[in-house]
């Protein structure tokens, strides 16, 4: 989710699993390694957004059959999809990789105050704020849409 494209975040995984063998002295025993290496794989994944234009590519999700649903409820999750990704997309990218990492990835508040090296209340704090810019984003589109 991250770079935008399974195949890029699948070699970013595996570059980082063999940046962090490399460095695995660096990881403190008695601590959880799923936080550490989330931690090198975010900082890798922003670096390389960075670094390199990203292909835009969608995906058609796991699991899509082709008459799962009505045209019209297919065309209106398009929508809703399209719509979040760009909202997303104009969020400042500290909020976004927090929204993503809590919502998309599963981790709580804590994993990500150490994923991301930031305090728990600053963790909180993002999460509120961009959900609330997304509320406000997603609420002005379906105005425009009303009138």
């Amino acid at each position: 989710r991250l770079l935008g494209n399974r195949e890029d975040a699948e070699d970013l995984v595996q570059e980082t699993f063999m940046a962090v063998l490399g460095k695995i002295d660096a990881f403190q025993p008695g601590r959880a390694f799923s936080p550490w290496f989330f931690r090198v794989l975010v900082n890798r994944g922003l670096n390389a957004r960075k670094a390199r234009a990203v292909r835009t590519t969608e995906e058609i999700p796991d699991g899509t059959a082709a008459g799962g649903c009505s045209p019209e409820r297919s065309a209106e999750r398009a929508e809703l999809r399209a719509r979040l990704s760009a909202a997303m997309e104009r969020l400042p990218e500290r909020q976004r990789v927090i929204v993503e990492l809590f919502e998309l990835e599963g981790f709580a508040g804590p994993e990500i105050a150490e994923i991301l090296e930031i305090s728990d209340g600053t963790v909180r704090w993002h999460l509120h704020e961009a959900r609330r810019a997304l509320r406000r984003e997603l609420a002005a589109y379906d105005r425009k849409e009303e009138g």
